[in-house]
């Protein structure tokens, strides 16, 4: 599992002109999901995303969570983040895992996500969607369940 968490200002997800979710502040989480992600995997990242000290204390420093800073979670499937460069011209998404399976896991890692105690919008599963956001730092981290190959 792959996640590109962002910290935001605000952020929304747009489909066919309609905005189907939206926060004020907190994360946009890009979510990737590999064919052998398993339940435990979500449960993994959540826990990390919803702990990562990255918003900032009263002294400016990086120290509170989204949990501690009362912030919310936009989270989007993005299979691209599967998408292989190395060779040739066109990204290889064979890494990227199957839709009906990847939704199962997408889902899994959202609930974990509430679970934690936060509110969390989502975009629509395998839609094109316009994600909007206003990044925060900026501060923009990878975080994986496993290491890299």
């Amino acid at each position: 599992m792959r996640v590109v968490v962002q910290r935001t200002r605000e952020a929304s997800v747009t489909v066919e002109g309609k905005v189907v979710g939206h926060i004020p502040s907190g994360l946009l989480l890009l979510v990737g999901i590999t064919h052998s992600d398993t339940e435990a995997d979500a449960a993994y990242v959540a826990e990390k995303v919803a702990n990562l000290r990255i918003f900032e204390d009263e002294q400016g420093k990086m120290n509170h969570s989204v949990l501690d800073s009362g912030g919310q979670i936009l989270s989007v499937s993005q299979f691209t983040l599967y998408g292989d460069c190395r060779k040739g011209r066109r990204p290889n998404f064979m890494e990227a895992a199957r839709p009906e399976y990847a939704r199962e896991i997408y889902e899994m890692f959202n609930d974990e996500l509430r679970k934690q105690g936060l509110h969390v919008e989502i975009g629509e599963f395998g839609a094109m969607m316009d994600v909007r956001l206003l990044n925060d730092g900026p501060v923009t981290l990878i975080i994986e369940s496993k290491q890299s190959s």
